[in-house]
């Protein structure tokens, strides 16, 4: 219901907007046996720089760094906004012209309208409360602002969604948690132990998330296979002989951090690392609004570094000013989210490693969350002559790059992709998200995903099932020996992939 004037809210009680958008959590973390995990690092991955570990008792407190500083916008010192029982109404407005939008948890706008001479709106949201997350944008004669709508009421934004937070230690399956509330105390974090460990030369079975069960999931149909692609040239399975590098000129050996066209790239290198023979690269690009620094909480990148393994962790490009998101680090994957050309970067970034660091040229991998495995699958359409293959999790390949043919891998590329059932973010059956604005991205669902890599690879019969892992398939019988795989996540969220299984699938891989 839409009027002219506000409506009585029956409660009473609806919260009136804050202006402040600082956030706080504090916890516990624990075993599934109820006992305190200490030193368990704890990350933000839409929230840049935000990091602490927990105390001896599992114990832990985290905030951003904004210390409760207001939003300075027109707009918002101008309305009184409240929600209460789905119900929203709107004071102050005094515009020509107000426009008002709703967006979900995925960016996707599900209602929109424009009023002229309002200066109050009652809106009935009912219909919206299935909605996983609601946010509010309002538009006036040339300002605007942004709200949450939350059981506690509307509470003012920048427009960025609550932390997402990344929790991993070492012995332990990583687990991801999602903030509803600015304020949360008392929360609890139950962290599954890691499978054990098998040789290196066989796959760990498991998932990711400390919430997740795998189970096998149906394959797909056999995609066609192209008669008119030529022979491709082999990409052994099987580890080659280590690249001929002269090792004695590389002087970098050590944790470090290095500036290629005006990003920062964090480097790190295995334990006891010499710097006598070529070792392999993995490549690890972070989510939406994060940096190189979430390379510390991802477990690929950890199980990498256990196999003696160098990884490079690069900064992304600012999206454009306004949106959800505002203006954060992300990568250009074709229609989003970006305008800088990643591609190009990760060449001339790599080739600094490479001269610089005794890297073997013919393992280098890629690997990424979010829309860092947007970039690792984006990679293999264009970077197949510089990465062996790709394990990204949590993101698909733009269905435009796809229609429009754009996608050309130089050779039959290798990849396996980690999906979540229940990923609200980025939809394991795809979907439209409008996250950055102006940018609209259609994901290919998990699924489809596959079975596009595995037409452009020339992937013959069906995906062998539960291959490498519970809960995954895998084509096994693609031009130049490559494999095709998805891991299916049953229930899963919007979190990494397992990342044993991840590595153990990459460096079975070598260039031609």
């Amino acid at each position: 219901m839409i009027g002219s004037h506000v409506k009585a809210i029956a409660s009473g009680v609806a919260l009136l907007s804050t202006l402040s958008f600082a956030w706080s959590i504090s916890g516990t973390v624990v075993t599934e046996a109820g006992e305190g995990i200490p030193q368990v690092v704890i990350t933000s991955f839409n929230n840049p720089g935000v990091e602490t570990q927990s105390d001896a008792a599992g114990n832990f407190s985290l905030s951003d760094n904004q210390d409760g500083q207001a939003i300075k916008q027109k707009l918002s010192s101008q309305i009184s906004v409240h929600y209460s029982n789905n119900f929203l109404t709107m004071e102050g407005l005094n515009a020509q012209a107000t426009k008002i939008s709703l967006i979900d948890a995925l960016g996707k706008v599900t209602y929109s309208k424009e009023f002229r001479g309002m200066g109050s709106l009652a809106l009935d949201l009912s219909k919206f409360a299935g909605q996983r997350a609601m946010f509010l944008r309002i538009s006036s004669d040339g300002s605007k602002c942004t709200y949450m709508l939350t059981a506690k009421g509307a509470l003012l934004k920048e427009g960025d969604p609550l932390a997402m937070l990344m929790f991993s230690k070492a012995g332990y399956e990583s687990a991801n948690y999602t903030m509803q509330a600015e304020v949360e105390t008392g929360v609890r974090i139950v962290m599954k132990a890691a499978a054990a460990t098998v040789s290196s030369s066989s796959v760990v079975t498991g998932s990711s998330s400390s919430t997740v069960t795998s189970s096998s999931n149906p394959g797909p149909e056999q995609p066609s296979s192209s008669s008119e692609k030529p022979a491709a040239e082999s990409s052994s399975s099987v580890p080659a002989p280590q690249a001929e590098v002269d090792c004695s000129t590389k002087t970098m050996k050590s944790k470090t951090t290095i500036t290629v066209d005006g990003r920062k790239i964090d480097i790190k290198f295995p334990n006891g690392y010499k710097g006598d023979k070529p070792a392999p690269l993995l490549v690890y690009y972070h989510p939406i609004g994060g940096s190189s620094s979430n390379a510390d909480g991802s477990s690929t990148v950890k199980a990498a570094l256990a196999d003696g393994a160098i990884v490079a962790a690069p900064n992304g490009g600012k999206t454009p000013a306004g949106g959800m998101m505002g203006s954060v680090q992300a990568w250009n994957v074709g229609p989003c989210c970006t305008d800088e050309d990643d591609v190009t970067f990760s060449k001339h970034f790599i080739a600094e490693i490479q001269e610089k660091a005794c890297v073997d040229p013919k393992r280098i991998y890629a690997s990424g969350f979010s829309m860092g495995g947007g970039m690792s699958n984006y990679a293999g359409c264009f970077m197949a002559d510089i990465y062996a293959a790709a394990a990204p999790s949590a993101f698909d390949l733009a269905k435009e790059i796809v229609d429009d043919g754009k996608c050309k891998p130089a050779r039959p590329f290798p990849i396996l992709n980690f999906r979540g059932t229940s990923d609200n973010i980025v939809m394991y059956d795809g979907g439209l998200s409008q996250v950055v604005q102006g940018k609209p991205i259609t994901f290919m669902g998990a699924v489809n995903n596959m079975k596009e890599w595995a037409k452009m690879n020339g992937c013959k019969d069906s995906p062998k099932q539960n291959t490498p892992g519970n809960g995954c398939q895998m084509y096994e019988d693609c031009e130049g020996g490559v494999k095709v795989g998805l891991c299916t996540i049953q229930g899963g969220s919007h979190a990494e992939g397992d990342g044993q299984t991840g590595w153990n699938f990459l460096k079975q891989f070598t260039l031609p």
